[in-house]
């Protein structure tokens, strides 16, 4: 029986296919290494109010529709318009974030809901270690769950209630008065209001409804933009 030899030019191309495998690969985790761990830093106030209020829309509608593995993406390009977090360090910040909103779904009563806060205050860490803005921490983790509860527990607080409890949370990030978020508060809590009232329709929300959701949330987040640049500068 004849046997077969690799031909010398056979081998030098299997030898170089390798070596380009495996320096992709070299690159790629020096890509990862880099982007978790290089300090990088930007202003929480640079951000694009259409961008995110369009992608905040489609994240409520992956939500409610139960698409956790969209929500997630999502949730993680949000982190990079937002808050301007590198690529892999977006789905780091994503995990986070998604871990303390499941355990507060899961919860039934602010005893419950405060066992989130480790996750959010290394969240709200995560976020910090991005930005050139200093911030509590501590108070700003504490806030976000404040509003989630009176989101929550929409028998005994109004959505005055999770307009001001936004004002607050937004007031802590961005160190400045309450008062300059009192429009943003209120523009997304009537997001809020007006999605938990399309939910439950029969048929659930329409595109219309997806789209005034939508145009409320970008009053929102202008107001907020407008607040953070004007009284930064």
């Amino acid at each position: 029986m004849e046997t077969f030899t690799p031909k010398p030019s056979s081998i030098r191309r299997s030898k170089l296919s390798s070596w380009f495998g495996w320096a992709a690969l070299l690159v790629l985790l020096i890509w990862i290494i880099v982007d978790l761990y290089v300090p990088r830093k930007n202003s929480l106030r640079q951000f694009d109010p259409k961008e995110v209020a369009q992608l905040e829309t489609a994240m409520w509608r992956s939500y409610y529709e139960k698409k956790p593995v969209l929500l997630f993406w999502q949730l993680a390009k949000g982190l990079r318009q937002q808050f301007h977090a590198p690529f892999w360090r977006s789905f780091k910040l994503g995990f986070q974030a998604s871990k303390a909103a499941f355990d507060f779904k899961k919860g039934r009563s602010r005893a419950d809901y405060q066992h989130t806060i480790p996750d959010l205050r290394s969240y709200y860490e995560s976020i910090k270690e991005l930005s050139t803005e200093s911030f509590d921490v501590s108070k700003v983790a504490d806030l976000e769950l404040e509003w989630w509860i009176v989101h929550r527990q929409r028998e005994r607080y109004s959505y005055t209630d999770l307009a001001n409890a936004l004002v607050q949370t937004s007031a802590a990030l961005y160190n400045q008065p309450a008062t300059s978020f009192t429009t943003y508060g209120r523009f997304r809590a009537d997001a809020m209001h007006l999605c938990d009232d399309v939910r439950h329709h029969p048929g659930g929300a329409t595109e219309a409804d997806w789209q005034q959701i939508n145009e409320k949330l970008l009053e929102a987040w202008r107001a907020l933009h407008s607040v953070v640049q004007v009284d930064h500068q």
